[in-house]
Formats: C-alpha cells, structure tokens, sequence
C-alpha cells in the first residue's frame, strides 16, 4: 500500500474508533448490569445489590465520560479527513446522527446525573427510573451508530443526485433487515466484555481473600448470565454471517479464503492468503461447510474472490485472520462459561483456583473479540466506503499528507496519555480499593456454596 493521504487518514480513524469503542461498548454493558442489579435491590433490599451498584457505577462514570472525549474526536476526522465523503453521504448519516443525539445522548445526559449523584437525594425508584432511562439512552445509541453503519455496509432507500445521497425510504434507511441481526449481535458483544470484566474484578477478589460476599455475588449472577449470553452470541454471528454472504458476497470470499466460485465450499481451519498469486497456502479444512454455514445448504454456492478484480478485493489475509481470532475469543467464553456452570452444580465455583486465575486472564476475551470483528466488517468492505457505491479513495479529503502526519501523531500522543495510562491508573484505582461501604452478608444464591479456603494454611477467610 502507499503511505497517501487516504490510507494514512484510514489508518487514523481505524486507530481513533479502535480506543473508542472500548468505552461504549463497557457502558452498555455496565450500565444494563446495574439496572439488573439495582432491581434486585429495588425488589429485595438487600443492601449487598446496594453495594454492588455503588461500586460498579464508579467504573461506568469513569468509562461513560472517555466514551464521550473519544467520540468527539472522531466527529471532527469526518469533517477535516473524510470531508467528501460526508459531503455526498450527509444527507443520510446527518440525519441517523442527529436521531442519535436527540433520542439517546439527550436521556443519557439528563439522567445521568441522578444515577450518579442521586442515591441520597431522591428515593430508590426515582433513581431506579434514571438507571432504566441512561441504559436506555446507551442502547438507542448504540441503534443509531448501528444503523448508519449498516447503511454504509448496505445501502439503501437512496437515490444519487448529482453525487449526493438523497433517502427516498426512511423506513429502509432505520429498518434495514440487514440491521437487526448486527445490532444484536453487537449488543451481545456489549454484554459479553463487560461481563467478563466484572467476572474478572470478581475473580480477582476471591483469589486476594477480600470481598468475599460482593465478590460472591457478582461472580455467581455474571456467570449465569454469561452462560445464556456465550451461547446466544455464537447463534446471532451464524445469523449476522449469513446477512454478509446475502448482501456482501465479496467479504464473505475474504473471510473464508475462497478464491473461485464453488458449490460445496470447505471451511478453512488454516491457511495463508496469497493475493499477489490469488490462492491459498497450506491451506487445512473441512469440506463443505463454509457453504454450510454461510448459505445453510450442503452444496451451496459461494462467490470467489476472483470473480471481481483484484482493485476490488479487501486484504484477505486481514480479514481471513481476525475473523478467526474473533471466533477463538467467541468459543473461549463460551468454554468459561461452561466450565463455571460445571463447577456451580458441583458447588465448587468459589474455591476452584485454577478456573478463579483464568477468568482474572479472561477480561479482554470479549474486547479481543469486538475489536477484531469490528476490523473483519471495516476492511472487509474495502475498497468501498459505502458499499458498492463510493470508493475509500473518492471519500478523503483534499488535505496534505504532512497535515494528516502531524494530526496523527498529536493524537496517539494524548490518546497514549489520556486513554492509554490516566484510564487504567483510576481504574486500577477503584478496584484496588473495592467497594467504599462494609461488606455485608450476602442473600440466598441459587446453590448454597461451602466458603473459599486458603488450602496453603488450611485458613477460612
């Protein structure tokens, strides 16, 4: 690849959204853990679900405003870098972003104050109703950026008009059928990393003795929801990889390392994309099943790479790699979360060391996955910006390699700062201090558990 303005401006907004979607997406999660938490409290009273909001709503604040710094910055990329693009495009990705702001930013930054400082200042419901409407607000959100992505992986309900998108089926445009199985599947990925960030923190907390019954009890409801949620995400990736093979055939090719056009596709365990030769090397797989999967049919047909130019293609290797690595994570959780499930019924979830120190490893696992899924969908639809429609390279900016250079590196400087260190050093903060009130007795939990023993001395805590 050249070192242009197009591909340095590409590589800036992939480095830029790379940060970002981290804060979103553990919002999302957090914040629809703490309406499930605190209407445990609102029904219960139990003062331990108390304390589990008031600790984990710290890290959702802390995560909640990168979120926003992030996002920010990407807004003004789309007009110093990607002016053209949004120039053509605005008509429709204008309008879905100004729906973001008015329906979902506005509840999340009206009632967010209530959910953060509201706990002594109005009663238990009222705020219970904040917690609802801000985890309202981040899935809205969540919709809406969906939505215009999905327009520009699919487009449609649209005319061009002198190189301008004008919508002519709103309907189309925020119903897209090719949207709902990639909201959901996004949303589950939302829901996976944050859950294994908290079965992580509460791992971490049983291994150092401390914390016993808030570590208990977010560890015992994560991993039943992890359980149902592991399983669940695989299904809607089957259903979001058969959108792709219906609408982006080409993507599809990358992803599966199918060079020619055949029925019966295998699925390739392992291979190495060779697109200067347009083939495979040492490639492993299984007969038939990429047609399977892809098109549910035994001998279904697949569109190869080559039945477009090669200018046309998206890097295979890319694509064909981190879809894989995506897929490892998926199957990783879903391993976690079946062991956990094994070792509740044998009610030893909470001494069991060894699978405590691998869920403290497993808390990137769903991250790993979002992130390499998220470049499975951008690099896949290369070259195109909107799919089919308007090249990458139509969609830059007229501006000067050297101004995109000194853009770039300012902000992998104050990302590196801001994101990189001052996030982590309070976050490591918060959960080395753990919960600000006395650890109280936990409820009834769904199996009555023997408590954790420090087997090198024999001690219980």
């Amino acid at each position: 690849m050249t070192l242009d303005t197009a591909f340095l401006s590409r590589v800036q907004f992939a480095f830029t959204i790379s940060f970002h979607i981290l804060f979103p997406a553990f919002s999302i999660g957090l914040s629809t853990f703490l309406a499930v938490m605190e209407g445990f409290w609102i029904k219960t009273r139990n003062p331990l679900y108390l304390n589990i909001c008031k600790f984990w709503v710290k890290i959702f604040a802390l995560t909640f405003g990168m979120g926003i710094v992030s996002g920010i910055v990407m807004e003004f990329q789309l007009g110093t870098n990607w002016s053209r693009f949004t120039l053509s495009a605005g008509g429709v990705l204008g309008v879905l972003f100004t729906y973001e702001v008015m329906t979902a930013f506005f509840i999340e930054a009206g009632f967010l104050g209530v959910m953060l400082f509201g706990w002594n200042k109005v009663g238990p419901k009222l705020h219970y109703t904040a917690t609802l409407l801000v985890t309202m607000g981040t899935t809205a959100s969540a919709y809406w950026i969906l939505c215009a992505n999905t327009w520009m992986q699919h487009p449609v309900g649209y005319a061009l008009v002198k190189g301008m998108f004008v919508p002519t089926d709103w309907y189309q445009i925020i119903f897209s059928p090719a949207l709902f199985p990639r909201f959901i599947h996004m949303m589950f990925a939302c829901y996976l990393s944050a859950g294994f960030v908290i079965l992580s923190v509460s791992a971490y907390y049983l291994l150092k003795n401390k914390h016993i019954n808030f570590a208990r009890k977010c560890f015992s409801v994560t991993g039943l929801f992890l359980i149902l949620l592991a399983p669940a995400q695989i299904i809607m990736g089957d259903a979001t990889g058969v959108e792709v093979h219906e609408n982006q055939p080409i993507k599809t090719a990358a992803i599966e390392g199918i060079w020619d056009t055949q029925k019966g596709a295998p699925l390739l365990l392992f291979a190495l994309p060779d697109q200067q030769n347009q083939k495979n090397n040492f490639s492993i797989g299984i007969p038939h099943f990429s047609s399977l999967l892809n098109t549910h049919s035994w001998n279904g047909e697949m569109v190869g790479l080559k039945s477009v130019s090669p200018s046309d293609q998206p890097n295979v290797a890319i694509v064909f790699w981190t879809f894989r690595i995506m897929v490892a994570a998926g199957f990783a959780m879903l391993f976690l979360a079946v062991i956990g499930l094994y070792l509740r019924l044998k009610k030893r979830l909470f001494d069991t060391r060894w699978y405590l120190k691998l869920c403290v490893l497993s808390s990137p696992l769903g991250f790993v996955a979002m992130w390499c899924g998220w470049i499975t969908a951008e690099i896949g639809r290369q070259p195109w910006i909107v799919y089919g429609v308007i090249r990458t390279a139509d969609g830059v900016s007229k501006i000067l390699l050297r101004n995109v250079i000194i853009s770039f590196g300012l902000i992998i400087i104050v990302y590196g700062v801001i994101f990189g260190y001052f996030y982590f050093k309070y976050l490591s903060k918060i959960i080395s201090k753990g919960p600000d009130v006395l650890d109280v007795p936990e409820a009834d939990l769904p199996f009555q558990y023997m408590p954790i023993t420090n087997t090198s001395k024999g001690e219980q805590p």
